[in-house]
């Protein structure tokens, strides 16, 4: 008879040696001289020799049962478990160690059916065989498996008890775990330690306190886990006053107890600890390092850095990306040339600060340089290069970066295929982005479906936005605030009054997603374009009731409209509330002084024309930009200092004479 395991090997039947006493061996009796030789297999599958393990075991002139289990338990060990089965079904005899490595070997591997097998056929079982199986059970998340298994036990150890508890807590099954806790007739520190665990993952931190008050002996485990569980529910006061009572503390007590006040924001505290901490590490290092740089002490950290001997790349890159959330981008970059050591990841931060601050093009040039310097690159990589590109003039430098996700295989990669999507529909091709879009499919998130509806949204595909937030209504993706910046935009630029205030209702009464600034301009722009200036303004005393400040961008949009509809009274109210909250805004300055030229009003506009003066304020000029060939050239109005500026002035007096001709 065979029996075959998950891994496609065969046991035999006629392997197992059947005897009235258990595991009665015939085989040669251990010899002095091969005990060095097990323990340098023992050693060399430790340390994940496998090759010269098995060398020697070839090479053994004779071999005993202690010989075969060290290989056997090697190769499970290393992840081998094919040559594991296919050596156990050599065995020439077996003991019952035999059996219980195997048996725990093809559950680690996932083969239940198999170590149910073994077990079921094994002459005799001992408890670590009954506890194998529990333990493999909860590995592959059988629990009935496993409480079956512990009910049927005849004799059960404290270990038993642990592991189908330890199940138990795992399965988020804590009253049952609390019933059989209760059953125990004898308890060691890690019965008390797994049921407090349960209850501190639980939230239930009294009653864990209590478990730990009462537990007759504490390791440094019970300690940790209880400071853990203050930590984590926020009393981080309580978790420090017990560990300073703690009579050992171990490397994790230190680490969790640093890590929980910088959570707690008590970063100069955790500081304080870490220089009491008696083996110092990077771990804990980086912990406070991480802890001063989100608190905005970035200058103080890299004092401090430069005075630790834990500077590494990981304590470098965080410097870096918290000199760029303050904006000191100068800093930043002098952290990153100064590096001795540059990981992808520092590079993936430097690119990706140059381009959250308006330094898009020193991050294109340090992609280029990275990618000359041989330095492996990730999807982090391009995901930061492709936003730098969708902030650029030119499509160029990311239509050529498209084949490279393609050719390294990361187009599968979301956040990559996101950030393709968003360059297309910036730059104007819908097409393509349209074509990005449909390949991911199954693999889109929220931020595919906003990427898709504001690019047709704001290239005037209305009609396409709105249908395309149809189709995702219909996927298990909601709807946020972004994606009805997108879905109202989409009705500003198209004129769709009607389904623009049905879908204003519908993000905040179905939805319940709160309003921002950028949703009131544009439900206040539609209906401002569309002449609908009173119910603008309805707008805007709702906004009031509701107790927001109206922004300038509001004002602004109704400003823009009252332009378009040449209505003086209610433009001057939203030009003078412009100017309150942005009094150097040149551009409303010029509006107003239309509007009042238009309706005749020479004085009036001429007293915001010397308001402005006064005010220093000066009109921004316009600034256009070409590609030829490659290259690109910037054009200011009333700047001549372009290496080209004659010719293209002739060029254009030229295309003058000609419209001129024809007309």
């Amino acid at each position: 008879m065979l029996f075959r395991f998950g891994h496609g090997n065969t046991l035999k039947l006629s392997h197992f040696y059947y005897s009235t006493q258990c595991f009665r061996s015939s085989a040669p009796a251990t010899l002095p001289n091969l005990k060095p030789l097990n323990s340098q297999i023992s050693s060399y599958m430790k340390n994940g020799y496998i090759y010269e393990a098995r060398k020697l075991f070839d090479e053994m002139p004779q071999r005993n049962t202690v010989t075969w289990n060290a290989m056997i338990r090697g190769y499970f060990q290393n992840g081998h478990f094919d040559e594991a089965v296919w050596l156990y079904n050599q065995m020439p005899h077996r003991d019952i160690f035999s059996y219980n490595t195997m048996i725990a070997g093809l559950m680690q591997c996932g083969d239940v059916s198999g170590a149910k097998e073994v077990f079921n056929y094994m002459p005799c079982k001992d408890v670590v065989s009954w506890n194998s199986m529990i333990s493999g059970f909860v590995r592959n998340r059988l629990m009935s498996d496993a409480l079956n298994v512990f009910d049927k036990m005849v004799m059960k150890n404290v270990i038993s008890w642990n592991l189908v508890i330890a199940g138990l807590v795992g399965n988020q099954e804590l009253d049952l775990a609390e019933k059989l806790f209760g059953e125990m007739g004898t308890r060691d520190v890690v019965s008390w330690t797994v049921i407090m665990s349960g209850l501190v993952n639980a939230g239930r931190i009294a009653e864990a306190r209590r478990c730990f008050d009462d537990m007759p002996v504490r390791d440094v485990q019970a300690w940790n886990t209880m400071i853990e569980g203050y930590i984590k529910v926020g009393y981080t006061g309580i978790a420090e006053v017990l560990f300073h009572k703690m009579p050992g503390k171990d490397l994790k007590s230190w680490n969790d107890m640093i890590s929980g006040l910088v959570s707690s924001s008590r970063v100069h505290d955790a500081l304080r600890l870490f220089s009491e901490m008696p083996e110092k590490c990077n771990r804990s290092w980086n912990s406070v390092f991480f802890g001063l740089v989100r608190n905005g002490l970035v200058k103080e950290a890299h004092a401090l850095l430069e005075k630790t001997p834990f500077q590494d790349v990981v304590s470098e890159t965080n410097l870096i990306l918290g000199y760029f959330d303050i904006g000191e981008v100068e800093n930043a970059v002098k952290v990153f040339e100064l590096m001795g050591i540059r990981d992808t990841t520092a590079w993936n931060a430097t690119i990706f600060g140059l381009g959250e601050n308006d330094h898009g093009e020193e991050g294109i040039k340090l992609f280029i340089k990275m990618r000359e310097g041989n330095v492996s690159v990730d999807e982090a990589t391009f995901t930061s290069v492709l936003t730098i590109c969708s902030n650029l003039p030119s499509l160029e430098l990311g239509t050529q970066t498209h084949p490279q996700v393609i050719k390294i295989g990361l187009e599968c990669f979301v956040p990559t295929s996101n950030a393709l999507i968003t360059m297309y529909a910036r730059s104007g091709n819908v097409g393509s982005a349209l074509r990005e879009f449909s390949f991911m499919r199954s693999k889109r998130d929220i931020i595919s479906w906003n990427s898709i509806i504001c690019g047709l949204a704001c290239h005037g595909h209305g009609e396409e936005a709105l249908e395309m937030f149809k189709q995702m209504r219909m996927t298990e993706e909601k709807p946020n605030q972004i994606t009805f910046i997108g879905v109202l935009s989409a009705c500003s630029h198209a004129g769709l009054v009607k389904q623009g205030k049905y879908f204003f209702n519908f993000m905040k009464n179905e939805c319940h997603v709160k309003p921002t600034n950028e949703h009131y301009t544009c439900i206040v722009d539609l209906l401002g374009k569309s002449g609908l200036i009173k119910e603008a303004l309805t707008i805007l005393d709702q906004m009031r009731a509701d107790g927001v400040e109206v922004p300038s961008s509001v004002w602004g949009a109704l400003l823009g409209a009252c332009r378009i509809h040449k209505n003086l009274e209610v433009g001057k109210i939203a030009g003078e509330n412009v100017l309150k909250l942005e009094p150097l805004n040149s551009g409303v300055y010029m509006i107003l002084a239309e509007m009042y030229m238009d309706s005749g009003k020479r004085f009036e506009a001429e007293k915001i024309w010397y308001r402005m003066r006064e005010k220093g304020v000066k009109k921004q000029p316009g600034c256009s930009w070409i590609e030829i060939n490659n290259n690109g050239s910037v054009f200011i109005a009333g700047d001549n200092s372009h290496p080209r500026f004659s010719g293209i002035c002739y060029v254009l007096d030229l295309m003058h004479a000609e419209m001129g001709v024809e007309m």
